[in-house]
């Protein structure tokens, strides 16, 4: 019975962290069949650096794309991504993804282009980030083989947060790394547990209390020996060892 409810535990897991992200997903895409349905250009909702209308940009523009290929590049890394940070950090998934969005957005609101910036680019690269830096600074193997893994896989988006392509908000995309390389840090004492510590390990430290028990009792022995040598006149020293824009 145990085993049993271990297993729908993670099967509930498996399928939640892959769920969320596939929900969000559809929104994306419904939100632009909508938009080429009815001919109408969304981009006017996305941010505009430091005017007030713009502000309304930081909430509404990673559910903007300015073409099919805009939004298909974006698809498969939030699916990725989203199903391993809901799956290693379900605890404090949801809240770091909302505040990467929030520093993101309002980075891009502040210090970005004059132009409208839009797309859920800034969110991958959050993660992605946050994925990295977590999984290198904390001491579990799973989350380091997902780093390296992200790496590996991802490792090309350093080259969107340098400014030699006009119409992508490399500022989306730098702001977003940033917040998920600070956010990494901030929640290292969250998440998941570090790895237990190996037996063989455990081994190692029973085996040194064994020998520190017998060197107790050879310095009691010998402690005794002194005392006998010195009723015979024989001194000696003992000496203890001793981690748009699209």
């Amino acid at each position: 019975m145990e085993n049993n409810s271990v297993k729908e535990k993670e099967s509930q897991r498996i399928t939640v962290s892959i769920l969320i992200p596939l929900l969000f997903v559809c929104a994306l895409w419904l939100i632009y069949f909508i938009e080429y349905a009815r001919g109408k250009d969304f981009s006017i909702l996305g941010i505009l650096p430091r005017s007030l209308i713009g502000l309304t940009g930081i909430l509404f523009t990673p559910f903007l794309h300015g073409s099919f290929s805009h939004l298909m590049s974006n698809t498969i890394p939030l699916l990725v991504l989203g199903s391993g940070f809901i799956y290693f950090y379900r605890n404090i998934a949801y809240k770091i993804f909302l505040l990467i969005w929030l520093i993101d957005g309002l980075g891009v609101w502040l210090l970005g282009r004059e132009a409208y910036h839009i797309g859920a680019s800034g969110l991958v690269y959050g993660m992605a980030s946050f994925l990295i830096f977590s999984g290198i600074l904390r001491k579990n193997r799973r989350l380091l083989a997902l780093a390296m893994v992200i790496i590996f896989v991802y490792g090309g988006l350093i080259w969107g947060m340098l400014p030699y392509i006009p119409d992508v908000s490399w500022e989306a995309h730098l702001f977003g790394f940033l917040a998920g390389i600070y956010f990494s840090i901030h929640y290292l004492l969250d998440g998941p547990p570090n790895d237990p510590v190996p037996e063989w390990m455990h081994e190692d430290e029973e085996q040194g209390d064994s020998n520190g028990e017998n060197n107790i009792n050879d310095q009691k022995d010998n402690e005794g020996n002194s005392t006998l040598q010195e009723n015979i006149n024989v001194k000696y020293i003992y000496l203890p060892t001793g981690n748009p824009e699209k």
